[in-house]
């Protein structure tokens, strides 16, 4: 028997979530199979960046995130014993901090606002294989009860990990190596008086020659923390994953992961209250495509590294955030005919780029590239600088002599601004109030109210489409009475976006700047948009 779907997300971690609720935040309907009976309850990625928080607040969950997890204030780093000085994860300006929430809390997060959504994972279900052609995808599922069944689908989006099954039904190229070392995690108390909120590194000389190593991140809870350290041999010799966790026998007790930290730290503390443990390994390898035709790659199932800076789980759920809103506006019919393309063409770089820049790190065992400053190594790691800068979608209007330096530049992420007020409303706003919901937001700013009418003939040409803002300057003269308009109060957004006397920003659903005019150019704007817009 053949059913329909629109889109079909292969695999319910972190980033097939975070697809199949963009897809049904945008208005697309889709279909999320995942093979395991239940969530695994595992802590395997923890670190949330800055970025992600403020791709959760446009989602609508990042208040339940901040509640569930702990702030991450640092880092400390022991060599032989002895403690260096603290790394500050210091909030960059204008966003949020870094937050440590274990993977499984992020499922649940993820979960229960995808069934809001109406669409629940099916759970049990196993993408077999696949067919595609200029139409569709067909894909086999096997059912939990051991039967078959047929689902055609507009699309197929592989979030399914390393061992993709999307990835390999695509022969996509997945080159790189694997690190010789295994690791071994776990999930425990620790009966200590380390500074809360700080992650701690414990690096020694191991009897080989080589260093020996421990890592422990906090977790919410009372001095709970995932360690993550070097496999004693006879554990090597039973278990080499090429990447990830081993699922097919124990992970370490108690007893084994006590004397590592007998060995490396300080005092010995004691560790208690396993949750969960299990080996691992770390290979590094990305894809040569991230989709061919009607199906593609997200997270794991398109690029693999060292979990340094803890830029995994976060690439993948920016991935899946960058694909969504381009499918659903194929699914409607309304995507530019190269639209779907701009996915390979914006994320490749960005996997390579992480991919490389972990492996840099982990082989070095360094926070951060020589001769880069400290604002710039946090706002790198907060993947606040991830930018598309010479993607189709990112244009501009020449500016004119005399334009004002500065802005995000097209491709760039869109920065949030403060103090926009609007009539009737006895609170400032913020320039991420004006962006939430699906769409595309265009930003027109003035300093006199003379270009309200061509802004409304626009935004009613767009409507459905792009969601139109006039934004006025501080001193401009007041509009009349009833017009929809916000003034930037404080002067926030002019120095932010250095807007001059008049300017348009094109802002993505994503949250990225698409197009920008200085001065304000209506029709330079609509012309943008055919890049996007079929």
């Amino acid at each position: 028997m053949e059913t329909t779907t629109r889109a079909l997300v292969v695999g319910a971690g972190p980033v097939g979530l975070t697809m199949a609720a963009e897809l049904r935040r945008h208005g697309a309907a889709c279909r999320i199979i995942d093979s395991l009976p239940k969530p695994t309850g595992w802590a395997k990625a923890v670190g949330v960046q800055p970025r992600t928080l403020e791709v959760w607040e446009q989602m609508g969950v990042v208040r339940e995130a901040i509640a569930a997890g702990v702030w991450l204030r640092g880092q400390v780093q022991f060599t032989d014993g002895v403690a260096g000085d603290p790394y500050e994860l210091r909030v960059p300006d204008g966003t949020y901090g870094f937050l440590a929430l274990p993977q499984y809390e992020v499922e649940r997060i993820l979960t229960e606002h995808l069934a809001r959504l109406g669409t629940e994972v099916e759970r049990g279900v196993e993408l077999r294989s696949f067919t595609q052609d200029t139409d569709g995808v067909s894909a086999t599922l096997a059912l939990s009860d051991g039967s078959e069944r047929t689902v055609r689908a507009d699309y197929l989006v592989g979030c399914d990990g390393a061992h993709s099954v999307v990835r390999h039904g695509l022969g996509l190229g997945f080159e790189g190596d694997r690190f010789p070392e295994e690791y071994m995690l776990g999930d425990v108390e620790v009966d200590w008086s380390m500074p809360a909120g700080y992650a701690l590194r414990f690096l020694a000389e191991a009897p080989d020659g080589g260093r020996d190593l421990l890592v422990c991140v906090p977790l919410p809870g009372d001095n709970r923390y995932r360690l993550s350290m070097l496999a004693p041999e006879h554990l090597r010799r039973d278990a080499r994953p090429d990447h990830g966790i081993v699922t097919d026998r124990p992970g370490p007790g108690l007893a084994q992961i006590q004397e590592v930290v007998d060995r490396l730290v300080p005092g010995k503390p004691a560790v208690g209250n396993l949750r969960w443990s299990s080996l691992f390994g770390i290979s590094h390898r990305l894809v040569d495509r991230y989709g061919a035709g009607r199906a593609f790659v997200c997270g794991d199932a398109a690029h693999i590294h060292p979990p340094t800076g803890a830029q995994g789980a976060n690439t993948g759920m920016q991935d899946a955030y960058n694909l969504a809103w381009k499918l659903a506006l194929a699914l409607r019919g309304a995507a530019a005919p190269g639209l779907l393309a701009t996915y390979d063409a914006e994320r490749r770089p960005v996997g390579e780029e992480v991919v490389g820049r972990t492996v840099r790190h982990a082989r070095t065992q360094s926070l951060g590239d020589p001769g880069e400053s400290g604002p710039t190594r946090l706002a790198r790691e907060g993947q606040l600088l991830v930018a598309y800068p010479g993607s189709p979608l990112s244009g501009e209007a020449p500016d004119p002599p005399g334009a004002p330096a500065g802005g995000p530049r097209p491709g760039e992420r869109a920065p949030d601004a403060r103090g926009l007020t609007q009539e009737g409303l006895g609170f400032p706003l913020r320039l991420f109030d004006l962006l939430k919901g699906p769409g595309h937001t265009l930003i027109l700013y003035a300093d006199a109210a003379s270009g309200l009418d061509d802004a409304e003939t626009l935004a009613t040409r767009l409507a459905g489409l792009v969601r139109v803002h006039v934004v006025l300057a501080p001193g401009a003269p007041p509009p009349a009475p009833g017009a929809q308009v916000l003034r930037d109060a404080t002067g926030a957004f002019r120095d932010r976006y250095a807007t001059g006397p008049s300017a348009a920003y094109l802002i993505r659903p994503d949250g990225y700047v698409g197009f920008r005019a200085r001065p304000m150019d209506l029709a330079a704007v609509t012309a943008h948009l055919r890049n996007t817009f079929a």
